[in-house]
């Protein structure tokens, strides 16, 4: 069997329709790709599609694309809850699921059986490593992780990560695939715990979060600094609330279970908005308190 081609990559299928899976599969979609956008709920997909219309007709107005552009986006996406039908015409599949192991396993099991031989399967898991995916199927040397970042409509970098099987055709391909959907990749050689960005990030977040809850200085003027200092698009609170505090508390667990160092456990006020349910832009209140169409309001 041949393995992975850029040139043979023309069908791709997205596992996931939240904010990140539908995002990935619009972002493939501008691009030229036959993309699906699969989901367990007809349910998911339907706000799926509801949302990438606002955002599509909002970019319109701004004058960031022609109306053409979108509908034809549009008309090379299906929404579908059938996983088997789509995977055994994909040529890439980029898994976007929930950050939980034991699903991401069973979902790599249905698609090594259902998928062409040729077809990379890519999770964008930013905390799960593929090496612990990999195994679940039986072309390890096709698996890989591509972490897009929120929003991936917007966001420029890919990190391309490597697992000890992960074939240099796959990198090659995944790679390059990232460009062809106007994104720059970075390649990560070594399987690390959240990667660069996020590895980075995360000592920026753990530092201000220290200051914060130190009483050193205000979340508000925590952001402040690093927006007018270091020029930093939004500061570290702001951050959270657009990702998700839940999506914090979960990666900083993740990171502890990987480390067994204390350090790495949840800052004590990200547990404390978690079990509140104050997430973000997502609930209405983070660190921030929003309006129904995500606005910040204070």
């Amino acid at each position: 069997m041949a393995g992975p081609n850029i040139e043979n990559v023309r069908r791709i299928l997205v596992v996931g329709s939240g904010a990140m899976g539908s995002q990935i599969g619009m972002v493939c979609a501008l691009a030229g790709y036959e993309v699906a956008l699969q989901d367990i709920e007809e349910e998911m997909l339907g706000r799926a599609r509801e949302e990438l219309e606002r955002r599509m007709g909002r970019n319109v107005e701004k004058g960031r694309m022609s109306r053409e552009e979108v509908e034809a986006a549009f008309g090379r996406m299906t929404f579908t809850t059938d996983l088997e039908g789509p995977a055994s015409e994909a040529d890439f599949v980029i898994e976007a699921v929930v950050e939980r192991l034991d699903v991401k396993r069973e979902v790599f099991r249905r698609l090594d059986r259902a998928a062409p031989g040729h077809a990379v399967l890519a999770t964008n898991s930013s905390t799960i490593v593929s090496s612990r995916i990999a195994d679940a199927t039986g072309r390890p040397e096709l698996v890989c992780n591509m972490h897009f970042f929120n929003p991936a409509l917007v966001m420029r970098c890919v990190e391309v990560v490597r697992n000890p099987k992960t074939s240099d055709a796959t990198v090659e391909t995944t790679a390059e695939l990232a460009r062809r959907v106007g994104k720059e990749p970075v390649v990560i050689n070594k399987e690390v715990p959240g990667f660069v960005a996020n590895r980075i990030l995360h000592a920026i977040r753990s530092e201000a979060l220290w200051l914060y809850e130190n009483g050193v200085a205000s979340f508000e003027d925590i952001d402040t600094a690093c927006r007018t200092a270091l020029g930093h698009p939004m500061g570290p609170f702001e951050l959270m609330d657009l990702t998700g505090i839940d999506v914090a508390y979960h990666a900083a667990n993740s990171r502890y279970e990987e480390s067994g160092d204390p350090k790495d456990r949840p800052a004590k006020s990200i547990v404390e908005k978690y079990e509140r349910g104050e997430l973000g832009r997502k609930s209405g209140r983070g660190w921030y308190t929003y309006d129904e169409e995500g606005r910040r309001v204070e």
